[in-house]
């Protein structure tokens, strides 16, 4: 189960309502990155036959099938510092992260490195 932070939820209606399109978040993983896989999240109008479902903090949020296990148990956070706000993601399912956080690799998948 993905847990989203109130901070992130909130920041996350705050695009839907900007976006009225946007019916669905969907969060992915797919190969890339220098440590070989990468986090996406984009909106969605339309829910896939071999897609996952679940509604978190008031999130409808939509999770294809091969990335589900390699997104169980991560938190989705959103924070702000001095430079500006960005979307966290903590997965307790890495075994290697990047320098930047944006690719990780787990036990049973290293995914796709690219040259950083």
């Amino acid at each position: 189960m993905i847990t989203i932070t109130e901070a992130a939820a909130a920041q996350i209606k705050t695009m839907m309502e900007d976006d009225a399109d946007a019916k669905f978040m969907r969060v992915g993983v797919q190969g890339g990155g220098c440590t070989g896989l990468s986090y996406g999240m984009g909106f969605e109008t339309e829910v896939h036959e071999d897609d996952q479902q679940v509604t978190i903090n008031g999130i409808d949020l939509v999770i294809d099938e091969e990335s589900a296990p390699m997104l169980d148990g991560v938190k989705i956070d959103f924070k702000t510092n001095m430079m500006g706000g960005g979307f966290t993601l903590d997965n307790p399912n890495a075994i290697a992260n990047c320098g930047c956080g944006a690719s990780f690799r787990t036990a049973t998948n290293a995914g796709a490195p690219e040259n950083c």
